[in-house]
């Protein structure tokens, strides 16, 4: 059966809008709640911070993109470290993706039982998992405007959020209360638990965060890549950042931040002081959509990196098999005997889905950030031209990133909590190392010949 090729038919606003997509989803509905709770409304700077960190990584890539055309990137990776460390980083992100993945369809079954309470949640997430991998079929230019419209509603209803939150804070919207802004000094102050605390935030927002290295996958279907990805970023970025700061000020500004319900979205809490009719249905559709956006946008990234694995001779060569529609066919029915296997986790053990897996994406999340940023270090020297975008005081901030990242992972390693997830993803990455020794004995010459290639 002869394979054809991936289709260069996405357009600007459809990376723009996926990478949102993949990064706008739990972490800031669901997550939210957790990251207030450990470090109050000063939470926002963990935001900003880890929004920095994402601005030198996008950075990064975008450049790259430019100089390596038709290079994910994976390539970038293998490229500059050879096959062992492309066929590691590239499997662990699947790895991660397929976490986060499970994660999303549990959460979305989970609401989706508000509405239908008899129907048991394994049953709910089956279906959510059909759905996506139902949407994973079309061609992908109409998966790219499907995903437009799908990521299109969460964030307008974060907009609208924003507007609603904003006339009750100042008092345009009646309410039962007045002076909310004393809620930012009251209640242990904007810091209540040391600005210290900020930094133990940032796993969940690197969870939340994780995503928008997406457009890093979307460089082989888009036409003119070297001129859009960098006007994409460069305004991708402060939408993150701002989809998620202003709405914690908005939650935090109008309830006191150790008064947000860990069992509810803090955003169907704020919708409901409105008064407005219906408000909890619309927030239930709204959070059904953002996580199911943030899983279709997940199976895009694990079948787009298992079929560059399998181009590279990093994967069974099967993975490589594209459809007439331009669909990775066997990648996704990969992902999808894990989603199938996901929902059946949430028929046995329901409750501990979350914990056990909560932490695998912002682990991952950081090694895929290092990787790049080392990628991008090793390899500027060594361009075979020069690019019309260059990320910005190289190499002192791409190297002061790496550090930062590093950090951020020693930390998430050795914290308690995160313990069972951490040491699966450290199994995983054992493996993989082992693997990757095992199945490339002579990687030592192919690396140079590679390295080699670049310096021509």
């Amino acid at each position: 059966m002869k394979s054809a090729s991936l289709q260069k038919k996405l357009l600007p606003r459809h990376i723009s809008l996926m990478a949102m997509g993949g990064a706008i989803g739990t972490g800031i509905f669901k997550g939210s709640a957790e990251t207030v709770s450990i470090a109050g409304p000063g939470v926002i700077f963990t935001y900003v911070f880890a929004g920095l960190l994402l601005l030198v990584v996008m950075g990064a890539i975008a450049e790259m993109a430019i100089v390596y055309p038709n290079t994910n990137m994976k390539g970038f990776v293998r490229k500059a470290f050879g096959k062992r460390a492309s066929f590691v980083i590239g499997w662990m992100y699947c790895f991660m993706w397929l976490a986060v993945c499970v994660i999303e369809i549990v959460v979305a079954g989970s609401f989706l039982q508000y509405w239908l309470p008899s129907i048991p949640l394994w049953e709910l997430s089956l279906g959510c998992a059909a759905l996506v991998i139902g949407i994973n079929m079309m061609n992908v230019k109409n998966y790219g405007e499907f995903e437009f419209w799908f990521a299109g509603i969460k964030i307008t209803m974060i907009i609208v959020f924003i507007i609603l939150g904003a006339c009750i804070l100042f008092g345009l919207i009646p309410s039962n209360q007045s002076n909310y802004l004393q809620n930012f000094t009251e209640h242990g102050g904007f810091f209540p638990k040391g600005w210290t605390s900020i930094f133990s935030a940032l796993l969940i927002v690197m969870f939340s965060y994780g995503g928008s290295e997406l457009i890093g996958l979307t460089v082989t279907e888009v036409k003119d890549a070297d001129r859009i990805l960098p006007k994409v970023i460069k305004s991708f970025i402060w939408r993150i950042i701002l989809f998620y700061t202003l709405p914690i000020l908005v939650i935090c500004g109008l309830i006191p931040w150790d008064k947000i319900s860990d069992h509810a979205s803090p955003f169907v809490q704020v919708l409901s002081m409105t008064g407005l009719q219906g408000s909890a249905h619309l927030m239930n559709f709204i959070l059904i959509t953002a996580v199911l956006s943030a899983a279709n946008s997940g199976i895009y990234g694990c079948t787009r990196m298992l079929h560059s694995l399998a181009v590279e001779g990093e994967a069974p060569k099967s993975f490589s098999y594209v459809t007439n529609k331009g669909v990775p066919l066997y990648s996704l029915m990969l992902s999808a005997v894990v989603l199938i296997g996901g929902s059946m986790i949430a028929y046995v053990a329901q409750d501990q889905v979350f914990m056990l897996l909560m932490a695998v994406p912002g682990f991952v999340v950081s090694l895929v950030w290092i990787s790049i940023c080392l990628a991008q270090l090793k390899l500027r020297k060594t361009y075979p031209m020069n690019p019309s975008f260059k990320l910005w005081g190289f190499p002192y901030i791409t190297a002061i990133t790496v550090l930062i990242l590093s950090f951020i992972s020693v930390i998430f390693v050795f914290n308690v909590q995160n313990r069972v997830s951490i040491i699966t993803s450290l199994v995983v990455l054992a493996v993989l190392v082992a693997i990757s020794i095992l199945k490339f004995k002579n990687s030592e010459d192919q690396d140079t010949k590679i390295q080699e290639e670049n310096v021509v």
